[in-house]
């Protein structure tokens, strides 16, 4: 079995599981109890906010806030920044049209409490453009939210840049770097970063397990009502084993981080070079401001559902888009907003690699790739009319 999702999730490292089990077994203790067991789970708690904070660069691991995941910390950064906004007499927000639905649903709630919404253009190459952002800026603008990576096609955005124009301007910007941490380098303060979003699976990590960076002074509104968990900002009991794990698995992700995009990269670059040769087919974003890993195409006249069962068969794990949505049969909004058309977009396949992958894999997945795009295309109305003239190609 070849595994090309990790978009979707990583399969938890080595050392993140013996952390998770270890605590489990010695440090079972509730943090907020003052007997030595419950201390001994309140340390390990505090150190694993040490080591998140060092690792994306902030200056204070008050900045740090343990949540449920990347979802989580999303709407309440959102909801925080609304708030703020909202006692300035300030309604309007910035953000992209094809942002997690964690971001784009929660706006939509927001709209309807009074907000207005400014959703930018996301061009053909899967990029926002940061003069565009300024341009959507308003006097009433309370919040900029613009995701650090794409989870679908991958497109790196320019969120130095964005965020120089936010702090200049004194607007609260917030990135979605779910997809980013771990695999590329992020740095809070050298971006600009007032607001980070991010959850432990996408980085060999445990799910159920994420946080949020709130640069000092900035109020968080809660979403989770009770104890005074987390400096009275996130109710519940904290996910000690997960915390810690997401810590361990953090570190090594940020420690081998060069070297593990590196190699990825070349694997990307050559699994793209092997699609590209598939006639009528196109890759979606960037080809190389892309996440070293991810490999997104269109490819004209098949339908992604079969494409995946088919590769399944062939033992390859892949998928046409975000896993948050794969039940859904429309076509992905991401691909939408880079203009592709419903009949295009209904033929994607999103293959995420890592270091792991090897050269093998790289290769038996252009083949089989290859050979189910030519097998799906032989019986299709829609290719048929596509090779006889009755439709015109465009791809």
């Amino acid at each position: 079995m070849i595994y090309a999702d990790n978009a979707a999730t990583t399969k938890m490292s080595d050392a993140a599981i013996d952390t998770m089990v270890a605590c489990m077994k010695e440090t079972y203790g509730n943090p907020s109890s003052l007997y030595e067991v419950g201390q001994k789970a309140k340390e390990v708690l505090e150190n694993a906010r040490e080591e998140v904070m060092k690792a994306i660069g902030a200056n204070n691991f008050r900045e740090i806030l343990f949540t449920s995941g990347g979802s989580e910390a999303d709407n309440q950064a959102l909801r925080s920044a609304a708030e703020i906004g909202r006692a300035a007499g300030k309604m309007h927000i910035v953000s992209s049209a094809f942002e997690h639905h964690a971001i784009l649903h929660t706006l939509k709630r927001l709209e309807k409490e009074g907000f207005e919404v400014t959703l930018v253009d996301v061009h053909e190459d899967g990029l926002v453009r940061p003069e565009e952002v300024e341009a959507a800026i308003r006097e009433d603008t309370c919040l900029v939210t613009i995701m650090y990576a794409n989870n679908e096609i991958g497109t790196i955005q320019p969120i130095r840049e964005i965020g120089a124009i936010c702090r200049a301007k004194g607007v609260l910007f917030h990135t979605d770097a779910v997809q980013a941490i771990g695999h590329i380098p992020v740095n809070v303060q050298e971006d600009n970063i007032d607001l980070l979003s991010a959850s432990a699976h996408k980085f060999h990590g445990p799910k159920g397990t994420g946080f949020l960076y709130a640069r000092k002074g900035i109020k968080l509104t809660n979403l989770i009502e009770g104890g005074a968990q987390e400096r009275g900002k996130r109710a519940g009991t904290e996910n000690v084993p997960g915390i810690a794990a997401m810590a361990v698995a953090l570190n090594d992700a940020v420690a081998n981080l060069e070297q593990n995009a590196e190699i990825t990269k070349k694997k990307r670059d050559r699994l793209i070079a092997g699609l590209k040769e598939i006639e009528h087919s196109a890759i979606n974003g960037d080809e190389t401001k892309r996440l070293p890993g991810n490999v997104n195409f269109c490819f004209e006249g098949i339908e992604g559902e079969s494409l995946l069962l088919l590769l399944d068969d062939k033992g390859i794990q892949a998928s046409s888009g975000s896993a948050c949505t794969s039940g859904s049969l429309d076509p992905s909004h991401v691909l939408l907003a880079i203009g592709r058309v419903h009949d295009v977009a209904h033929g994607s396949l999103r293959l995420t690699i890592d270091e792991k992958t090897s050269d093998e894999d790289v290769e038996f997945i252009i083949t089989a790739v290859k050979d189910v795009v030519t097998y799906l295309r032989s019986f299709s109305p829609i290719w048929r009319d596509l090779v006889t003239g009755k439709k015109e190609f465009i791809l």
